[in-house]
């Protein structure tokens, strides 16, 4: 794969190892720094008068490797006068070994030996020095001690060059660097681009010289200054090798000579370079020439003598393109031009076919063909000669774009060297796995992959620390290296080796900070390697603490959790613990007893227990093959119980196994996971089992296809992560009971592969065995083929749905996959079938196989009719498989190699009749041995060409009508080429060699005409693109998917409008394969324990296996957009409904449905709505507002989910924000409230016009279209509603005259809405090419807007004629110095330039005259979502909390620079202050000076900011996540509140503010109650916790009084008892009467057991009446439908069960849960009780304790999911799922409807009075007024 990101465009050495610090640096002898007049900076001095003795040595550790992978290495140094000096770099190289490369002044002549290349050195000196004049009389120039006037240097160094030319090796990386006395050095680094430190960053941009085009100016900091007026030249040294230097060419370095002497009238050089030999060079020879040496003037030659150079035996071929390097400078390309257009006034004229350009050789230099590197063409005319491609500064591209061409998307496969690697992260949102040589991350929900990509081998074992932030990888074979990885960033942190081979284990300590590896040493003795990484994230090394040898056999080992000095293994015959002490490791075996002889394959630790826990209460877990599980004593070293499991699943759960146990075979367990619940283990029955901790019973099982090899569960214990021998990788979530696939993978080597490009499915076939059918987009496995018969060749009907299949036993069948049907079998073949093709028109299809026969098939008829057979006509042999055929895209003419190996055929597609026959053999006449042809394929068939490869790794381009060789391509890969093919427009070429993929320009016209990736650790069996050419399929050891990163087709491109430019190219990337289409519905829970994961339908019938239809995971059908839909009746599967869906949103022609493919931007700043559980309902009654019993008074908190979602107008005071589906208008010197109701949907932004008198506000998305609502602020009320956009509205705008609005689309229908203020009429709209996070109008031009977005900057103008309105987009793209970034905020500055910010933290400023950036820096280290410009002050607002102010005045001076400057913060723009909040920062407003202003948060906080005072003060306090309870204190003054983020908060009822606030990490408050009325201790709140505890608060200290812990599950209800005496809480349907004093238990009530109680009220009430004893009364209700009475009297600890009540149910329910079970006492009458739960009907019945039967009932129009009663006026209160408030009069059953939260109502209360109300959906808490009706 390509080079790391990070060291792009340069890596500054000493700024990366901190030299100065010299931690990862070493100096040694006289090393100081000083300050340097000349360069005006601090320098180091390195001197000695042995340079060996005194040196800098980079990086300080010699086992470590810098990994710097630029090719150009520059020194920044002067030479000391009169001293000698030496520079060592040590150099690795592809070939596996390590390369020393030294220069210095102290070498008299060039030596070389296999692994060291010498090269002296000569100084340079001042310009016109008599040294500089004697040098360049000398012959062999003045290498000795430096001259006195010795000049700073840059010297640059070529290492891929140096090492191609001198040693045929290929550069892989710098390792070290040793810079020996004595000199004086500034710095070094390492780049890909050739850079001049002769040309500025001015120069530079009027020359048009980018990175892109693999050149440009030195980077500032590595500058040499220049003085006003001087020249760079006259001041410093310039030296490149290698150069141009005429005295000893490639064998010194030295300064070139940059005024050559003239040439002689007929054009010869001097007769110095006339010894040189002239000859045409091909491209690898000339990518070892410096750039300078290649655009000098060419000497131009008669035809005759270019034909005697084409001859010459060491030149292999000739280039077709002779430019320099690989990224050349575009002004040196211009310099070429002028000196050749001088120059040809003095040579012959030239001729056209001759222009190429030459260059003079040494003879004695071995200019050799390298692999990788050398790609040499030639190209074939009708005469005897080959003659040149167009010449250097013909050429329009130097290098093929865009690079990389390729990116690789998606992997299908699992496992490779072992199946038993799958760890969770952390959080349990993503699985770790390996595929072959690769580390695949896969999101489980999204099913994103990420890739660690660096191993050389199959990775044999995983390790992941506890906080998932280091990632350790090893892989199998002789190379056993270990690799440390950061996981989050996904780079390599670092890589090394202790192990000889077979690395088989690896394990993290919990912190990361020990790791331990197991393995073999040379003589194949077990060693176990102990490491401390602790420094590994900070860029430290890894050192040793301890290493053991064993004769054991170690399967596996662990860390234990607890204690980084503990491990425990286990093997064959042995469980051992092991502990490192004093830098020693030892063990200590378990004592097995009679049990000693058993294969242990797994050991675990008891996990869910704390880890200050002591050491001897561990217990491990261990398994065997016999099928025992073992529990261990980790203290006294012994079994505690062993059991067995049996094929009938006997279990014993006490006590030893006894010797009856034995009498059967075990079901050998593979893997074994522990938690704090259960415990989970994999067998090789294929089952995924779950157990009591005591194994006393099965909790869950799944089965699987093959045997289960690896179990884990999540760190929360809610899911069980399984994995198969057989391939299989996925998850069984506990608390659903439903499994989910996350991936199916072959087992052995896929063979071929076929894409129906229709339906967007790929079949392959492999070595295991199987042909398999996936959806290209899910990657699901949708049909699984057996036989017995291996297959071996596959292909898809062009049309249908049917595919081919050919096997090794010569048999063809073919398939329809609608019907699932075998239409045909041929079995006329007698050898492997190695070819299967359709023709384009699917008229005919065609096979081949290894005996030499040829058949053709009739494939318009269902049967596939056998037309022809014919013997003897294809080459035997299967190397050519799986695609040794070829039809042309016009359905004419077949190509297959044969009847030899030398021969390639063209027939006639419909007859078999043979048409053409070239032998390649005798097409290099030159070459000692017989070319053979391997694979041929036909170009598109407007170009008549037929493309060839050969076994002497050419590609031979062939005329497909004359067979006339057109061109060639030698040297194509290292290896055969093992597959080709060629895009559908001509214009690129793909090709596969080994385990390499390298596309190529199909024309030639570059440079550079290939890029090659790897990342397969097999060799490749075929590769192609994708029918829509838009990605690529690879298949070898697994299966890959690469996105195609090419424009459609050049030429199509509009340069005249940036956004019309990129438009074809962005809605073909919308649809490329990374996009998969996400799972629409979870699968729906099994209702038995046992889960058959691997069910299938056996429909096929005849003589192949079976066709199961995969359906694992279910997708929620999708409506078709096909305008004639089909009919068909036939029972849905799961494939008939993804190809419907494929079908159509996969269309790149489809506009519409390119929106289904963009999938949610990387940065928080885009809105995406809150996931709502309500479902509408139009069955309600909505009362008038002068008739409302309820009235809203309040809404309490902010919607920190919305973005832009607050406004304030600091001169009309207007201050409004958003809660839910309320606009808030709140008056901050009252602190009254004005609510705009309308919105049914949570709103994503507000805006609010100029004059402050209109604001806009937008709800919607999720699927639905939004609406947006025009308030007149002064009223109230909604003056229009206007709609546009079918998803979210990500940001609404005004324009600074108020005259235009603008609304902008989320990522789902990315487009800009235009309207008119005067009638809000739509006056234009455009779809953007990309999400947009973010817009604004110009400030001070009219008619100027602009957004940003994914794919950066978009200067929009508004163009206006006569009553049409048009807006004019142009893209610009994020600037290369920020990388790949989101642009995510913008903001105007009155001057002219507009300010964006960007998802990592820059800031970047635009000319919006010229369209481009010219400064940027580095304003925070997190994503920036807020930025605010005033005048020259500008606000950013990021994720990391932090909020900060600007001074920009910098700006205007910069601008004029017309250079992009990148800063450090603090340098020209300057820093005023900075405040960190609660939250991330999602909307702000501010004054003009940016002094004071209001700043939201995603904390549901409202901060307003004072910067004079550097203060800030809570305005708005809400929840973050959903409320789970409120409710008032007894008099009313306050109202608490509990969150699942664990907080608990007071409020005041009179002000709303936040009073305190009572915080618990990482534990969700469940609910919350208020102590009754108390004069002596004051009000206390008890608080009920997901952990099962109970937490007390003072109200007056503000302190928490005590905790309990009365339940081991979540506390579902709490209350105190009317006199206050006891606390009341459930859990698990345990009621624990609980003393507020002491914290003791009193009593414990299980009659509820089983069931969850969801409500528990208490009352004060003499119980005389009912016939018992007591003054309380409390009731409990639970799920199960059940409500018990209990008369009570605490003091007396009495508590006797008054009546039981149970409310039938029918059995089914069509939601997805129950409605809970809701109850309480009648506020009127305490012997009255009210129920409501589920039911025969929807109703509230009415029970009466005294009658003991129920006395009324009043119906509902929905569930209730909550229920409050008023002690005021007969009133009650329900609230639904389907978002409704219900206030229903109990006396009259009149009700009225209220629809004001955006979410469904989960919970409401009745203050003591009767008079407030609240109700809470998610985090929107409302207040109510209730006047009654």
């Amino acid at each position: 794969m390509a080079s790391a990101d990070w060291q792009h465009p340069y890596v500054n050495i000493f700024k990366h190892v901190k030299v100065e610090e010299w931690k990862r640096s070493a100096k040694a002898g006289d090393v100081t720094s000083y300050m340097d007049k000349t360069l005006k900076c601090s320098v180091f001095r390195i001197k000695g008068p042995v340079p060996a003795n005194s040196y800098i040595l980079v990086p300080k550790n010699p086992n470590h490797s810098l990994g710097l992978t630029g090719r150009y290495f520059y020194l920044l140094f002067r030479p000391t006068p009169g001293k000698y000096f030496m520079v060592h770099l040590d150099v690795a190289v592809q070939e596996g070994q390590l390369v020393r490369i030294s220069f210095s002044n102290m070498f008299k002549e060039f030596k070389s030996t296999a692994t060291w290349l010498q090269f002296p050195f000569v100084c340079g000196a001042a310009k016109d020095s008599v040294y500089e004049n004697t040098s360049r009389s000398a012959r062999h120039g003045l290498v000795g001690l430096a001259p006195t006037s010795v000049r700073w240097t840059c010297l640059m160094m070529d290492l891929r060059f140096t090492l191609s030319v001198y040693l045929n090796c290929h550069h892989s990386h710098l390792k070290s660097i040793k810079l020996c006395a004595n000199m004086v050095v500034k710095n070094m680094f390492t780049s890909d681009l050739l850079l001049d430190p002769g040309i500025t960053f001015n120069e530079a941009k009027q020359r048009g010289l980018s990175s892109s085009q693999g050149t440009g100016p030195i980077p500032r900091e590595m500058s040499f200054p220049v003085p006003k007026g001087s020249s760079w030249d006259d001041l410093y040294d310039h030296i490149k090798f290698p150069s141009e230097g005429s005295k000893l060419s490639f064998d010194s370095i030295q300064k070139e000579d940059l005024k050559p002497k003239a040439r002689t009238a007929s054009g010869q050089r001097s007769p110095i370079t006339e010894e040189a030999h002239f000859a045409k060079i091909s491209r690898a020879v000339q990518d070892r020439v410096s750039l300078r040496q290649q655009i000098r003037i060419p000497k131009l030659l008669p035809r005759s003598e270019a034909s005697v150079a084409s001859s010459e035996p060491e030149l292999s071929g000739f280039s077709s393109n002779l430019k320099g390097s690989s990224r050349c400078d575009n002004d040196l390309l211009q310099d070429s031009t002028d000196c050749c257009s001088h120059d040809a006034s003095s040579q012959p004229h030239r001729v056209t076919d001759d222009g190429g350009i030459h260059v003079y050789v040494h003879p004695e230099d071995a200019l050799s063909m390298h692999g990788e590197e050398s790609e040499d063409e030639v190209v074939c005319t009708t005469g005897t000669h080959p003659i040149s491609l167009p010449s250097f500064k013909e050429s329009r591209h130097q290098e093929l774009l865009p690079d990389p061409i390729l990116r690789l998307s998606r992997i299908i496969g699992f496992g490779g060297a072992t199946s038993r690697c799958a760890l969770w992260t952390r959080s349990g949102e993503a699985v770790v796995y390996p595929c072959h040589a690769i580390i695949v991350s896969m999101n489980i929900l999204s099913r994103e992959q990420r890739f660690f990509i660096g191993h050389t081998d199959k990775i044999s074992t995983l390790a992941l620390n506890g906080n998932t932030t280091l990632l350790a990888s090893g892989q199998n074979g002789n190379n056993s290296v270990v690799l440390i990885w950061d996981y989050n960033q996904g780079h390599r942190l670092l890589m090394f080796r202790a192990h000889a081979h077979s690395l088989c284990s690896l394990s993290f300590s919990f912190g990361g900070g020990i790791l331990c590896g197991v393995g073999k040493d040379r003589h194949n003795k077990t060693m176990v390697v102990v490491w401390n990484t602790l420094n590994v994230s900070r860029g430290g090394d890894v050192t040793i603490l301890a290493k053991a040898h064993t004769d054991v056999d170690i399967i596996t080992m662990k860390v234990a959790f607890f204690d980084d000095t503990r491990m425990v293994s286990c093997g064959r015959e042995n469980i051992r613990l092991w502990r490192v002490r004093n830098g020693t490791l030892r063990s200590c075996p378990v004592n097995l007893g009679h049990y000693h002889s058993l294969d242990f394959t797994d050991v675990t630790f008891e996990e869910g227990i704390s880890s200050d826990q002591c050491v001897d209460d561990r217990t491990l877990f261990a398994c065997t093959k016999s099928g025992h599980i073992f529990e261990i004593d980790y203290s006294r070293v012994a079994v505690k119980n062993v059991r067995k499991l049996l094929p009938a699943q006997q279990q014993y759960a006490d006590g030893r196994e006894n010797c009856s146990f034995n009498t059967g075979s075990g079901i050998a367990i593979n893997s074994i996971s522990v938690s704090s619940s259960f415990c989970a283990t994999g067998s090789e029955d294929g089952f995924l089992r779950l157990w009591t901790l005591d194994f006393s019973a099965i909790l869950l099982e799944a089965e699987h296809e093959g045997p289960v090899s690896e179990v884990s569960i999540s760190s929360d214990s809610l899911q069980v992560l399984a994995a198969t021998t057989s391939g299989n990788l996925g998850f069984l979530d506990v608390s659903t009971r439903g499994y989910n696939t996350l991936m199916r993978s072959h087992t052995d080597a896929v063979l071929g592969f076929s894409v129906d490009g229709i339906r967007r499915h790929l079949t392959t076939a492999s070595a295991d065995g199987t042909v398999r059918v996936w959806n290209m987009d899910s990657l699901h496995q949708l049909y699984d083929f057996v036989s017995e018969d291996n297959p071996c060749s596959v292909a898809f009907h062009p049309h249908e749905q049917t595919f081919s299949c050919g096997f090794s036993s010569g048999i063809v069948r073919v398939f329809d996959i609608s019907s699932s049907k075998l239409l045909a079998e041929h079995k006329q073949h007698r050898g492997e079938v190695i070819g299967l093709a359709f023709s384009a028109d699917g008229e005919f299809m065609y096979s081949a196989d290894s005996e030499g026969s040829l058949a053709l098939y009739n494939a318009s008829e269902e049967d596939h009719l056998l037309t022809r057979v014919t013997c003897n006509v294809v080459a035997r042999g299967t190397e050519r498989a799986p695609d040794a055929l070829s039809v042309s895209g016009d359905s004419s003419r077949l190509a297959f190699v044969g009847p030899s190996q030398y021969i390639v055929t063209i027939a006639d597609a419909r007859s078999l009749d043979e048409l053409l026959r070239v032998d390649v053999s005798i097409l290099d006449v030159e070459s000692p041995q017989l070319d053979s042809a391997l694979k041929v394929c036909f170009s598109p068939a407007s170009t008549e060409h037929l493309l060839v490869t050969t076994s002497a790794n050419k590609i031979l381009w062939l005329s497909s009508k004359t067979g006339r060789l057109l061109r060639q391509v030698s040297n194509v890969h290292k290896h055969l080429c093992s597959s080709l093919a060629v895009s559908e427009d001509s214009r690129f070429l793909l090709t596969s060699g080994h385990n390499a993929v390298k596309v190529w320009d199909y024309n030639m016209t570059h440079r550079v005409n290939s890029q090659m990736f790897i990342g397969h650790s097999q060799p490749i069996r075929q590769v192609s693109f994708t029918p829509d050419q838009l990605g690529i399929v690879s298949v070898g050891d697994a299966i890959f998917f690469w996105d195609f990163l090419a424009d459609p087709d050049e030429r199509l491109t509009d340069s005249g409008s940036l956004f019309k430019a990129r438009q074809s190219s962005s809605m073909a990337a919308e649809a490329r394969l990374s996009n998969g289409m996400p799972r629409q519905t979870a699968p729906l829970p099994s209702s038995q324990q046992q889960l058959d994961v691997s069910s299938m339908d056996h429909v096929m019938q005849r003589g192949f296996g079976s066709l199961p239809v995969c359906e694992d995971d279910p997708a929620k059908p999708v409506q078709s957009t096909a305008p004639n839909p089909s009919s068909d009746s036939r029972p849905a599967v799961s494939f008939l409904k993804v190809t419907d869906l494929d079908s159509d949103s996969f269309s790149p022609l489809n506009a519409d449905s390119t929106q289904n493919q963009l999938e949610r931007p990387d940065c928080y700043k885009h809105f995406i709505p809150r996931l709502r559980t309500f479902s509408p309902d139009q069955s309600i009654a909505v009362p008038q507002p002068q008739d409302e019993g309820i009235k809203l008074k309040a809404v309490i908190g902010y919607n920190g989910n919305g973005r832009g979602n607050m406004v304030w107008s600091p001169d009309q005071g207007l201050f409004a924000y958003s809660c839910g589906c309320v606009v808030v208008v709140e008056y901050l010197h009252s602190g009254t409230q004005k609510h705009l109701q309308g919105h049914s949907k949570e709103i994503s932004c507000l805006a609010i016009s100029n004059d402050a008198q209109t604001m806009a506000s937008a709800a919607g998305g999720n699927s639905s279209t939004s609406l947006v609502f025009i308030w007149d602020v002064q009223s109230g009320t909604c003056r229009k509603t206007v709609s546009y956009h079918k998803g979210a509205v990500q940001s609404l705008a005004f324009s600074r005259d108020d005259l235009l609005f603008l609304s902008v689309g989320d990522f789902s229908d990315p487009g800009l809405a235009l309207w008119s203020t005067e009638n809000f009429k739509l006056l234009s709209s455009v779809k953007m090419s990309g999400p947009i996070h973010d817009a604004a109008f110009s400030p001070s031009t009219a008619g100027q807007m602009a957004c940003v977005g994914s794919r950066g900057v978009y200067f929009c103008f508004i163009q206006t004629h006569l009553s049409n309105t048009d807006l004019k987009v142009h893209r610009v793209s994020p600037p290369s110095e920020v990388g790949e970034v989101e642009l995510t905020a913008l903001s105007y500055h009155m001057d002219s330039y507009l300010l964006t910010s960007t998802n990592r933290g820059h800031v970047c400023a635009w000319d919006i005259t010229k369209l481009c950036c010219f400064m940027i820096w580095k304003a925070d280290d997190g994503e920036i979502g807020v930025l605010l410009c005033r005048g020259n002050r500008l606000l950013t607002g990021s994720n990391t909390h932090w909020l900060r102010v600007w001074d920009i005045k910098a700006a205007q001076g910069i601008r004029s620079t017309e250079n992009i400057c990148r800063m450090k913060s603090g340098t020209k723009v300057v820093m005023e202050q900075e405040l960190m909040l609660d939250g991330t920062m999602v909307s702000a407003a501010f004054d003009s000076s940016v002094d004071m202003g209001i700043v939201g948060t995603t904390a549901g906080t409202l901060w307003y900011i004072n910067w004079s005072d550097n203060s800030s003060i809570r305005l708005v306090s809400g929840h973050r996540s959903k409320v789970n309870d409120v409710v008032f204190s007894c008099d009313e003054s306050h109202f608490a509140t509990c969150s699942e983020d664990g907080s608990v908060r007071v409020w005041s009822t009179s002000s709303y503010e936040l009073v305190v606030q009572f915080q618990v990490i990482d534990q969700a408050c469940c609910c919350l109650c208020w102590s009754p009325p108390s004069g002596e201790d004051g009000a206390h709140i008890a608080a009920g916790y997901g952990d099962g505890t109970l937490r007390i608060f003072r109200l007056a200290s503000k302190e928490m009084e005590m905790k309990l812990h009365p339940h081991y599950v979540a506390v579902s209800a709490i209350t105190y008892s009317a006199s206050g005496h006891v606390i009341l809480s459930a859990g698990d349907g345990l009621v624990a009467v609980s003393s507020p004093t002491s914290g003791a238990t009193i009593r414990v009530i299980r009659d509820h057991k089983g069931a969850t109680i969801t409500s528990i009220q208490c009352v004060n009430e003499q119980c005389k009446k009912f016939g018992v004893e007591g003054n309380e009364l409390f009731l409990a209700a639970g799920a199960d439908r059940r409500v018990s009475v209990w008369a009570t009297d605490w003091s007396k600890e009495k508590c006797d069960l008054l009546d039981w009540l149970t409310f039938p149910a029918p059995a089914n329910f069509e939601d997805d849960s129950f409605p809970p079970s809701l109850a309480a006492f009648y506020p009127a009458d305490h012997s009255l009780l009210v129920y409501t739960g589920y039911a025969v009907e929807k109703e509230l019945s009415f029970y009466s304790l005294a009658k003991k039967q129920i006395i009324k009932k009043i119906s509902l129009t929905h569930w209730a999911t909550c229920l409050s009663l008023s002690s005021k006026n007969h009133l009650l209160v329900v609230g639904s799922k389907e978002r409704v408030l219900k206030l229903i009069k109990s006396t009259s059953g009149r009700f009225q409807d209220f629809l004001q939260h955006s979410d469904s109502v989960q919970t409401c209360h009745f203050s003591p009075s009767g008079m407030l109300l609240f109700s809470a959906a998610y985090n929107e808490v409302l207040l109510w007024e209730v006047p009654g009706f």
